[in-house]
């Protein structure tokens, strides 16, 4: 299937780890020209170098989403050396393990600080990319959620943030205006994926026998999911072939999540 990248030009935010990464590599593999950012520069680099190494674009820039300023100045950047976008990936995201169990032990800057990271970063690069995509009449905007941006559970700061995000890309896609010029809203919401350096991978290091266990009893594939399994839906999200999925929530869970 002709997924009618090639030549196009796309951001992903969270781009140098995880699933952004693997995101940045699929698109790039499609011929599509990437830019990344993230906070860690030699990460960022060194994702730029291998998606330079797929034989097309690159641009490596080092930012937080949570600070508007360095937002301004990746979209400046990105603009200034192409021109346009026709793909905005918002992977940038967390805070699911933040906070206390305890809900009312865990202090205000927390719920502020995940939304900030997840719905208001989300909501600042697609703010900023709409017009570019309505000049053009084609543009992707795919918001990586979570299965708690679909249901109820986790820690009600992470599901709330996450849920605004799924709010805001089908009330989006909902907007006559910005669908007839050729706009399309996406949520792909994840569940369990196992990254290295992160909750679930220290989790396995601390005790590998309980964790195996642990993965067993919860999950029907009896594993966790992969970056590059989620990648190759968020990928076909950004595809031309993707007209008729705008507003769609995407669970890639392996069957975890409870809703339909």
């Amino acid at each position: 299937m002709d997924l009618g990248l090639q030549g196009k030009y796309a951001l992903v935010t969270g781009g140098s780890h995880g699933i952004g990464r693997s995101v940045a590599l699929a698109l790039a593999e499609e011929g599509c020209h990437v830019a990344i950012c993230a906070r860690d520069p030699r990460r960022v680099q060194e994702t730029a170098a291998a998606v330079q190494g797929k034989g097309v674009q690159a641009l490596g820039l080092q930012g937080d989403a949570t600070i508007p300023a360095d937002i301004e100045r990746v979209m400046d950047t990105v603009v200034k050396t192409w021109g346009t976008l026709h793909v905005l990936v918002n992977n940038v995201g967390g805070g699911g393990r933040w906070g206390h169990e305890v809900v009312e032990q865990t202090p205000e800057e927390v719920w502020v600080d995940v939304y900030h990271k997840n719905a208001l970063a989300a909501v600042r690069f697609t703010m900023r990319v709409i017009p570019l995509m309505r000049k053009q009449r084609w543009g992707r905007v795919v918001t990586v959620t979570s299965t708690y941006g679909r249901e109820g559970g986790g820690r009600p700061w992470f599901t709330m943030a996450k849920t605004a995000q799924t709010a805001l890309m089908k009330s989006l896609a909902m907007n006559h205006e910005l669908a007839r010029d050729g706009l399309v809203f996406t949520s792909v919401a994840p569940g369990s994926i196992m990254i290295p350096d992160t909750g679930w991978d220290e989790e396995r290091k601390r005790d590998p026998t309980r964790f195996g266990r642990m993965v067993d009893d919860s999950f029907p594939l009896g594993r966790l999911g992969t970056p590059e399994e989620v990648a190759s839906v968020i990928v076909f999200a950004c595809s031309e072939q993707a007209s008729l999925l705008t507003g769609a929530s995407i669970a890639v869970d392996g069957g975890w999540s409870r809703s339909f």
